[in-house]
């Protein structure tokens, strides 16, 4: 768990000092960075102090471990799917979730989890904090907010919003990405829509 001291740096040379939101930004941003660059098995406080120029102690004031640290900067990070406020555009909400998946992928953040998540020592333990602590505090999947969204609405049959309907759409940008090497255009991101969430929700065609 983080703590939640407050997070400042005593600095030299007539310098402007960090404190408050800023310097927590910075940290942030280097953790990514960090564990992006030299994985979660090498991951360490002073790495991450060095790449921010902050102190090591300004760290372990707020944050009780280098994970526990990255775990806090993903969760601020992570978007949020936000579905439009009525109940008639599932397919476009379905779109722009995909969308927004793709971004975040490419983002520092997307490269820190995928550091996290291809670790040849993978701990098991660090990917279920990484779900818990970030990906089901935001909300879960990204189509997986929509979805809900919509069942809640009454416009999706609630048993049919399974876990494994909700990662459809996140696995199959996944293999694209995989097989293709490529990011999905606009239209086969509506492909995926289509042919394989919207049917799987009984409103194909």
């Amino acid at each position: 768990m983080a703590l939640h001291s407050p997070v400042e740096v005593t600095v030299t040379g007539g310098r402007t000092r960090r404190r408050g939101d800023e310097l927590v930004r910075a940290i942030h941003d280097a953790a990514l960075a960090e564990v992006a660059q030299v994985g979660v098995a090498r991951l360490t406080m002073e790495g991450i102090a060095r790449r921010a120029a902050t102190a090591k102690t300004s760290l372990y004031r707020r944050w009780s471990s280098p994970l526990d640290l990255v775990l806090d900067a993903l969760y601020h990070a992570h978007p949020v799917e936000r579905p439009s406020p009525g109940t008639d555009r599932l397919r476009d909400d379905l779109i722009a979730s995909l969308r927004q998946l793709l971004d975040w992928a490419v983002s520092p953040a997307g490269a820190a989890t995928s550091a996290i998540m291809n670790d040849p020592q993978r701990d098991p333990e660090v990917v279920n904090n990484l779900f818990t602590r970030v990906f089901d505090a935001r909300g879960g999947t990204f189509t997986g907010t929509v979805l809900r969204h919509y069942r809640d609405h009454g416009r999706i049959r609630p048993e049919l919003v399974t876990p494994l309907v909700m990662d459809i759409g996140e696995a199959m940008v996944s293999k694209h990405l995989m097989d293709k090497g490529t990011v999905p255009t606009e239209a086969e991101l509506a492909d995926i829509v289509d042919q394989v969430i919207l049917p799987a929700v009984g409103h194909g065609h």
